[in-house]
């Protein structure tokens, strides 16, 4: 039996599993149900498809990345997603922690690998359950409506098995290639983060996409919704 560390479960600055709105939101979400399994498959969903999925959310600071503004803003990137769903978890005595892995996407959006400079996804986030003995992963990121436009099915999850990205989408074409894992945490490890973007994107890059953050606000971001799809 896997011994629990108490940093699983413990809230954090950014994974506020204590906080009134994610403590109520997560006790509403698994309603009446007791299994921890059955749990975390209700918080999985209510994540994935409940917040949308925006590559272009403000991404420097600890407070982006904070469950409760996460959950209060209802959009935001893999690891905001995999924030939140990592405090709904512990909010409800499940064991939980962020798993991070490079990605290689061959579905994006024509603005966003040029907004990027790359295919690779650094540091893609993901959360990870403690369920019966055993880790389990689970892959928030993208909500049905994103699937749609990228004809690939949504991410199921069902508390025993990994939920990863498939490697095909529906029209058999390359959709997703794991590169690296980086390992699990207890807490966004934002400097390491960081660090793996200037090193693989160019730090002038990642600081123009901070001014831009700056100068526009988030409100003012792209509409990821309306980009055109591409075939990388």
């Amino acid at each position: 039996m896997e011994t629990v560390d108490r940093a699983f479960l413990d809230p954090t600055e950014i994974i506020d599993s204590g906080h009134p709105d994610v403590a109520s939101f997560a006790a509403r979400t698994v309603a009446d149900s007791q299994d921890p399994v059955e749990r975390a498959v209700k918080l999985y969903y209510a994540v994935r498809d409940g917040v949308l999925y925006d590559p272009y959310s403000p991404f420097y600071l600890p407070e982006h990345y904070r469950a409760s503004f996460i959950l209060e803003r209802k959009r935001g990137y893999c690891v905001c997603k995999a924030v939140l769903l990592c405090a709904l978890g512990r909010a409800c005595g499940i064991p939980s922690r962020l798993g991070f892995a490079t990605v290689r996407s061959h579905l994006a959006t024509r603005q966003l690998i040029e907004f990027m400079g790359s295919d690779l996804f650094v540091y893609h986030g993901f959360t990870e359950f403690l369920l019966e003995g055993k880790w389990v992963k689970a892959t928030p990121a993208f909500n049905r409506e994103l699937c749609a436009r990228h004809k690939v099915a949504p991410l199921a999850f069902d508390g025993r098995q990994d939920s990863l990205f498939q490697s095909y989408n529906e029209e058999r074409k390359r959709f997703m290639e794991y590169v690296a894992y980086h390992g699990s945490f207890a807490d966004v490890p934002l400097a390491e983060i960081l660090r793996a973007w200037e090193e693989t994107y160019g730090r002038e890059r990642v600081r123009a996409w901070i001014r831009l953050m700056e100068a526009s606000g988030s409100g003012a971001a792209p509409d990821f919704y309306q980009e055109d799809v591409l075939e990388t």
